[in-house]
């Protein structure tokens, strides 16, 4: 069982009890956070819209890390143009504690059953009424 989960603009193809290390999550250590599924296969393979609703992912962020030092060089030859520049992203380390298929959420009459006829609103006692006192 496996799901792949959208975070910092990147996807991940995430099992329980994996460790991974994403863009900096605005989360303290040792909370859980929950990411976003795109994807998750058991049996079959859930990708749409209303199954993914269902899916939940949760991690426990383990620790905030700064990546690795990228050097930066900008050279334009014969014009003495030299610029040196670094670059050390921000990441969180997170555990993948659970994935889990919930069950569906029920919506509680969100349709009016056609069993029953509804009545017509009432009117303000401007309609038929004047008509039928005017002698009409």
């Amino acid at each position: 069982m496996y799901a792949i989960v959208k975070t910092g603009g990147k996807q991940y193809r995430v099992e329980r009890g994996e460790t991974l290390l994403v863009e900096r999550l605005a989360a303290e250590e040792g909370s859980s956070v929950a990411l976003e599924p795109i994807l998750y296969r058991s049996d079959d393979a859930v990708f749409d819209a209303d199954g993914l609703k269902k899916v939940k992912v949760t991690a426990k962020v383990l620790a905030h890390e700064r990546g690795e030092k990228l050097r930066v060089f900008k050279f334009k030859p014969k014009r003495g143009y030299k610029r040196r520049t670094g670059h050390r992203q921000e990441l969180t380390r997170i555990e993948v504690t659970d994935i889990s298929m919930g069950a569906a959420v029920k919506k509680s009459a969100a349709k009016p059953t056609t069993d029953t006829p509804q009545k017509p609103a009432a009117s303000s006692g401007a309609g038929k009424d004047q008509e039928d006192q005017n002698g009409s």
